[in-house]
């Protein structure tokens, strides 16, 4: 993996290099930066709860996303809209991002409307999107020729974590910088940790997630063979979690309706994370498991259901929707 981060890095770098001159300016501090001002960027399922934290913890934001409908939302808590990435990073120095894919972030940050266009120097670029690690060195070389630092942070907990602050930040970067970003993550989660270099957050994140998506998988087909054997949904929960089976995804987001309110499962899978971005996250760890050798069955066997999923409409429901899908197989 850093073989291909390196690779990465140098040819983004070098195409920041070849445009820099024709499109991206530096800012003064004497520009429309307001003190204090943190730009937001990414206000989904996850992103609007976190932009809100900040709001209530006396921060003024200046938000963006692709969605008006979210970007109006934010608004009614008393964030300032932008128009583009690039306007975020032109009124803020404290910038951060929370998008879906690789390519999302490449595109608000390298984007003729990008961040990087009008990037003040001495910034602090904060990722929270979980991505390939190279991206996030490539990120992180530009923002240090700039003048500026970045960290990826992914984030763990779920929706209902960002919504009540208790999430979990990992972050890649120096520790400068992470005790700087440290600042705004902990008001949006309840653990920041400092994996190391920028990279390593990304690397904790693919490698739970993984985790995640087995554990989930595991917990469904356990529900789903209980309950035709007879047993209460709610009972058997209830006897995993205070038994060797307990793990996450039985206790606190549970994948059978009913068991637990307020979570994706019991309001027909909708919100939380989706399938669609597990098979991503899913695919990730599967790339860093062939660059690095390391053999990853389980992970293979559960990327390979949620890519199933995701190809027969399950994409958009919530990622424990595996519970449906396995009692729709079992139908057929």
């Amino acid at each position: 993996m850093a073989a291909i981060g390196r690779s990465f890095l140098r040819s983004a770098v070098s195409t920041h290099n070849a445009s820099r001159n024709s499109h991206y300016k530096y800012f003064s501090s004497s520009t429309k930066v307001m003190a204090g001002k943190v730009g937001f960027i990414g206000l989904g399922n996850m992103g609007g709860h976190m932009a809100r934290n900040l709001i209530k913890n006396g921060h003024k934001l200046v938000v963006y996303d692709v969605s008006k409908d979210l970007v109006n939302s934010l608004k009614e808590s008393g964030a300032t809209a932008a128009g583009s990435p690039a306007e975020v990073a032109s009124e803020a120095t404290k910038v951060v991002t929370m998008l879906p894919e690789s390519a999302h972030v490449q595109t608000v940050y390298t984007g003729d409307s990008g961040i990087f266009s009008t990037l003040h120097k001495d910034s602090l670029l904060m990722d929270c999107s979980t991505i390939d690690p190279s991206v996030s060195q490539a990120m992180a070389g530009i923002a240090a020729e700039m003048g500026s630092a970045f960290v990826d942070a992914p984030v763990s907990g779920g929706v209902n974590a960002a919504r009540d602050a208790l999430l979990t930040f990992m972050v890649g970067g120096s520790e400068a910088s992470y005790q700087a970003a440290s600042e705004y993550l902990s008001l949006m989660g309840k653990n920041v940790v400092h994996c190391g270099a920028v990279g390593t957050g990304q690397a904790a994140k693919i490698c739970n997630n993984m985790l995640l998506g087995i554990s989930m998988i595991g917990t469904s087909e356990t529900m789903n063979l209980g309950m035709k054997l007879g047993l209460d949904p709610k009972l058997l929960a209830k006897i995993l979690n205070m038994s060797s089976g307990r793990c996450w995804s039985s206790e606190v987001y549970n994948p059978c309706p009913g068991v637990l309110e307020g979570v994706p499962s019991s309001n027909d899978y909708k919100g939380g994370f989706g399938t669609a971005l597990m098979t991503k996250d899913l695919g990730l760890a599967q790339n860093a498991a062939t660059a690095m050798k390391s053999p990853t069955p389980m992970g293979s066997l559960a990327h390979q259901m949620y890519r199933t999923m995701t190809n027969h409409g399950y994409g958009g429901k919530d990622f424990s929707s595996a519970f449906m899908f396995l009692q729709d197989q079992g139908k057929k």
